[in-house]
Parts: C-alpha cells; structure tokens; sequence
C-alpha cells in the first residue's frame, strides 16, 4: 500500500512538472531577454538528459501516430455531439478566414509600426525597419479587412524568405508559423466575410484548393512550437538559464519534485517538441490544444500584452482545430460555408470562368 501510495504521489507529482513545464514553454524567451551569448550550442543537445528527452518525445509521437491511425478518431467529443447541425458547423467554417486574419492581422500590425520582423527580438537594421514595417503593416491591413487577400499572402511569404536573409534563418524558423498563414490565405482567400468578395471575387481561389489550407497553417504553427524548444531550451540551455535568473518560474520545489534550472529547460523543451510535433503531425490534435490551452496561457500575467500579442496566431489556429473535425464530410462542410453561405460566391465568377 505504501508503494502504491508513494507511485500515485510520483505520477501526480510529474504530471504537475509537466504542466508548469509546459506554462513556461510557451514563454518565448528571446521575446524578453534577447539572445544569450553564443546562440546556438549543438554540444548541449548531444548529452545524455537531452537525447533522452527527446528520444523519449520521438517515441510517444510514434505511439500516439499509431493510436490515432488505429482510432481514426480522438477521445474528445466535437461540436456535433453538443447539438452542432452541418448547416451550423458549415457557418462557422465560413467565419475561420476572418477570424484566423484578425487574430494574425494584430501582431503584423504592431511588428510593423515597431520595426520589428514577426516577434519582438527581430529587431531590423536601420532603413530596413521603415521598409519592411510598411510591407508588415500593409500586409496586416489586407487580411484584417479581407481585400486582395491571396496578394497580401504571397507578400507575406515573400516577406518570411526576405527575413532569412536580413535576420537570420533560425528565426525566421522559429516563426515558420507566419508561413503557414501565407499559404492559408493563398489557397483559402479571406472567406465570405471580406472586401474580396465583394469587389474582387475574380480572385478567390479554386475550391479544391481550399480544402489545403488549415492543415497548412496547422503545420506551420506545430513545427514554429518544434523549432523553438530547440533553439530556445534543448540547442540553448544558456539562455533558458538567463530567462529564469530574471524569472524566476521554477517552482517545481513547492510540488515536492525540486528540480535545478537546467532540468526544468529541458523538461519544459519536451513538452514544446511534443506539442508542437502532434499538432504539425495531425495526432489528437484536439486533445493536444486542450492540453496546452491552460499552460499557453499560464504567463499571461506576467508577461501582459507582449505575450498576448504575440501568441495570438496561436491562439487563432487553436480555437479552430478544437472545432475542426476529419474526413470527406468535414471537407464538404468547409468547402459550403466558404462558397455558399453567408455571402455566397457569384458561380459566374468562380470556377466555371477560368
């Protein structure tokens, strides 16, 4: 009984570190105290914690893949078990452009006016700045108010190659999520709901193109979450070290598993990689963002506006795969409220044309 009692003590106790692992993971942290000295240290990986841990993220993504293949569906119930209709689910598949474009519209907008590329520690070199704000800006506005939108997505995925070149590709890989988003909107347009509709339905994009387009930004934003617990825990312990000498969010101590800084980088690395692996993968999807829903948000006290702002695209994409649903009907449903609801696309200006 004791050992038995000690066994679901431990099993509490590292769920725990898992979840307040994971509420720092998604505190970017170069976001906040720059880059630490050295950039990236391949050297620390190649150690055994590390390859451990993410041995240990590789093997649970190959199980998880092979359940999720077997299932053919995950564990949680969607809208249609709370009484969801197809013509409602079809309606509200025909507002995700809009919604997608504002929540990712906002954070162009405030890189841009600040001269910054994507996320806070882009900082761009001199003219650069005026130029490539104005493209951010212009960019945003576009897919905020949906008008030459598939314009406005090529822009921004000329504007993500462009970044490899003026900063760096390591952080233009950390927002590879700003990527997925350029091809949404190019094989999506902005939906019913937008100026293109109404002024430039000429340039909507095929329907069978659409049906591309939330994987798309579902795998942009997956592997942005892979990338950075590389570049920001497991390849750069040092700098994980200095985000929590100046926040101290360690507090594996007070759940009775004291853990050493370094440890706890490395633990809240895995729960990224994981996170970002299943969702970029498609494996439980909805059960991985339910799961990471309450530690993406953990920090938002701490860290206020800058964070909220910059996860944004995060929380957009989220919002949507907890509703969105697999198979050819789901496809059907998407492609009917893109088309054919609300504002529904004149047939003579669509496919039949070009």
């Amino acid at each position: 009984m004791k050992f038995r009692g000690r066994l679901l003590s431990g099993t509490v106790a590292t769920a725990a570190l898992l979840v307040a692992s994971a509420g720092r993971a998604h505190a970017h942290e170069k976001w906040f105290v720059g880059e630490a000295d050295g950039g990236l240290r391949l050297d620390l990986l190649f150690r055994p914690l590390p390859l451990t841990l993410v041995g240990a993220v590789l093997l649970a993504t190959l199980v998880g893949g092979l359940l999720w293949k077997t299932r053919g569906r995950g564990f949680l119930p969607g809208p249609e078990a709370f009484g969801a209709t197809d013509g409602g689910r079809s309606v509200l598949y025909g507002l995700v452009p809009l919604i997608l474009g504002i929540h990712v519209a906002v954070p162009l907008l405030v890189n841009g006016v600040q001269g910054t590329l994507f996320s806070p520690d882009n900082v761009m070199p001199g003219v650069w700045g005026n130029f490539l704000g104005l493209a951010e800006t212009g960019i945003a506005l576009a897919l905020f108010y949906g008008g030459l939108t598939r314009v406005a997505a090529a822009a921004l995925g000329l504007l993500w190659f462009f970044g490899i070149f003026l900063v760096g590709l390591e952080p233009m890989l950390e927002n590879v999520l700003y990527l997925g988003f350029a091809a949404f909107f190019l094989l999506a347009g902005r939906g019913p709901l937008s100026v293109d509709r109404l002024l430039f339905p000429r340039l909507e994009p095929r329907a069978e193109l659409s049906r591309y387009a939330v994987p798309a930004v579902r795998i942009g934003v997956g592997l942005s979450l892979a990338i950075v617990a590389f570049t920001e825990k497991f390849a750069n312990i040092p700098l994980g070290l200095t985000f929590l000498e100046e926040y101290p969010l360690n507090f594996t101590g007070a759940l009775g598993v004291p853990l050493s800084d370094e440890v706890f980088v490395l633990c809240a690395g895995a729960v990224e990689l994981l996170v970002g692996l299943w969702i970029a993968l498609g494996i439980f999807v909805r059960e991985i963002v339910v799961v990471a829903w309450f530690p993406i948000n953990l920090t938002l006290t701490l860290f206020a506006w800058e964070e909220l702002i910059g996860h944004l695209p995060i929380y957009g994409v989220m919002a949507v795969l907890l509703i969105w649903a697999t198979g050819p009907k789901n496809i059907s449903l998407w492609t009917k409220g893109m088309r054919e609801r609300l504002l529904p696309l004149d047939p003579s200006t669509g496919d039949d044309e070009r």
